[in-house]
């Protein structure tokens, strides 16, 4: 028999409408395919770092900034387990700090991921911002698929599933 191509999906969350309607396609999949997913958010300590040695932040402002994003991710993380839920499907969530492609690579390695699912880009986002340093990063690093999430009808996809 052969393998399904798609078992485990790690989807990227930053708390933009963009990563809410990836993780929404990736558990209409999940649903669809019976695959697990990890849902995963990162709390960008290699910019803060940066920043500090920069002179930007204080060291003090470095560490509350840090701690609201946490608190951020934690919410929206909450956010994402709810919406899966609501359709039936189990979620794990994690935490992670670093910079962010490198933690997103290195999540979906130990996941064993066959899929990383992202979210496209907002609207009103300038041409030249259209693919972000991480996305092109994780999608030219990435030992797995990448999807990147366009479909503009997923609110109603995710409502009939």
């Amino acid at each position: 028999m052969m393998k399904a191509l798609i078992s485990n999906i790690v989807v990227v969350i930053t708390g933009s409408d963009a990563s809410i309607l990836a993780a929404k396609y990736a558990i209409v999949m999940a649903k669809a395919y019976r695959c697990r997913v990890t849902a995963v958010y990162v709390v960008d300590t290699a910019t803060i770092r940066q920043l500090t040695l920069s002179k930007i932040f204080i060291q003090e402002e470095s560490q509350d900034y840090e701690k609201s994003l946490e608190a951020n991710g934690e919410r929206y993380l909450a956010f994402v387990e709810e919406l899966a839920h609501a359709k039936g499907v189990k979620i794990e969530r994690e935490i992670r700090r670093g910079a962010v492609y490198t933690e997103i690579l290195t999540a979906a390695d130990e996941k064993k991921a066959d899929l990383i699912v992202m979210g496209g880009w907002e609207k009103d986002r300038s041409a030249r911002d259209i693919i972000s340093h991480t996305h092109r990063e994780i999608m030219v690093s990435a030992k797995c698929s990448v999807l990147l999430v366009k479909e503009p009808n997923i609110d109603q996809i995710y409502k009939q599933a």
